[in-house]
């Protein structure tokens, strides 16, 4: 099963000058999370640099100011249950010092 960690832009609130060292520890998940063979794929975003793309094709910027939440940095992983999903949910909310969000990938066959 494949799972999508993610936090909210914002809540990651780190003094500049720990910045290195939570990055380090967040690498430092990921690094063991390769090695276990779990790893799918992930990364910070950059803050509020969006666009929003409709069905009709046109462009926007975005995300609009009713936007409540906007991800801020995701992990997704691939594991035997939703257990071991957050367990590696709490090694990165430790590692980044802001809380994770769980959600399973609903299965596509063709992904």
């Amino acid at each position: 099963m494949r799972y999508l960690i993610s936090f909210d832009d914002g809540t990651m609130i780190i003094p500049d000058d720990e910045l290195p060292a939570v990055a380090e520890a967040a690498r430092a998940v990921v690094r063991e999370a390769k090695a276990a063979g779990v790893w799918i794929f992930g990364g910070g975003l950059l803050s509020q640099r969006a666009s929003i793309v409709a069905t009709d094709g046109t462009v926007a910027d975005g995300p609009f100011p009713e936007t409540k939440a906007v991800v801020g940095g995701f992990s997704i992983i691939e594991v035997p249950s939703r257990e071991v999903a957050l367990q590696w949910a709490a090694k990165l909310a430790a590692a980044c010092r802001c809380a994770q969000e769980v959600r399973e990938i609903m299965y596509d066959p063709e992904s």
